[in-house]
């Protein structure tokens, strides 16, 4: 396939191009500065020329305070961007793959959220992944929205992706520990994202890695007893103690109704999933 990946200086679009080229596409990688979705006209002309099988938007605005204190650059990229891809797509009949969150959730529910469940974000964040999801599906039917959380891996710079490192410098940890979600390892996350593109049917997909999900406090205790590492260096705090702009779902774990039912079988527990992402960076040589 060709495939074109936006979001490129990410770590789930480098997860994702790494996978393709590995399976012998032809990958063409774009960050925000070579193309930036939110501007329309940018967009159509870069997958005229491409031509591409495959469209794997990655590029998203994920700084959830930013968002908040920024409703305006929020809905650009993360509501206008999604519906230029699908236009674009829709002119060149290319499948459409794009990364939603389980921030679409208020995290009120008890359990797993699937795709019966009704969206309803609380942060500005949420809303406008929301209306990204919505905006391109209307502007295209070969649009395949993947919904996914907790996302950790190599050159992540979130929490999850970091604990190892912060663990081995011996650095203490605070972790939430009232909120739940299923950690998702990007190598997992993107090969699922092709296989999507493949199979092109339409439609709402939950990826993550399977599991009863768990706490960022949960998360990073699995990663010390994974390396030896002393547990107490992680100290479990509370959301309400954070005082952030931007309101969080206390529980955004993913369940998928569909996906085995199109010959997709679920991807493997969380927990192996860390061990894998460790191994990987012991052997390539990152220090944990």
């Amino acid at each position: 396939m060709r495939v074109l990946v936006t979001g490129a200086g990410g770590m789930v679009a480098r997860a994702v191009s790494e996978h393709c080229t590995s399976r012998g596409d032809e990958v063409f990688a774009y960050d925000h500065r070579a193309l930036d979705i939110a501007t329309a006209g940018q967009v159509s002309r870069q997958v005229a020329r491409i031509k591409p099988d495959a469209l794997i938007n990655c590029a998203a605005w994920t700084d959830v305070d930013g968002c908040e204190r920024h409703p305006e650059r929020s809905q650009a990229a993360n509501a206008q961007g999604p519906e230029n891809l699908a236009q674009a797509c829709r002119q060149d009949n290319v499948v459409f793959v794009t990364i939603s969150t389980d921030y679409v959730f208020d995290g009120e529910k008890e359990g797993f959220y699937t795709q019966l469940d009704n969206a309803n974000p609380k942060s500005v964040y949420g809303m406008s992944k929301l209306a990204g999801e919505r905006l391109a599906q209307l502007a295209y039917a070969r649009t395949i929205v993947v919904r996914s959380g907790f996302i950790f891996g190599a050159g992540g710079r979130n929490f999850l992706s970091t604990v190892a490192e912060r663990l081995h410098r011996q650095e203490p940890l605070g972790a939430i520990a009232d909120a739940w979600g299923t950690p998702t390892y990007s190598v997992h996350l993107a090969a699922r994202l092709r296989d999507l593109a493949q199979l092109d049917l339409p439609g709402i997909y939950h990826v993550v890695n399977s599991g009863e999900g768990a706490t960022y406090d949960e998360f990073a205790r699995a990663v010390a007893r994974e390396l030896g590492e002393d547990q107490s260096l992680v100290r479990s705090v509370m959301s309400s103690a954070l005082d952030r702009p931007a309101p969080r779902p206390r529980n955004s774990r993913l369940k998928c109704l569909i996906s085995e039912a199109r010959g997709l079988l679920p991807l493997p527990p969380w927990r192996d999933a860390v061990r894998e992402f460790l191994a990987s960076d012991r052997s390539s040589g990152t220090p944990n």
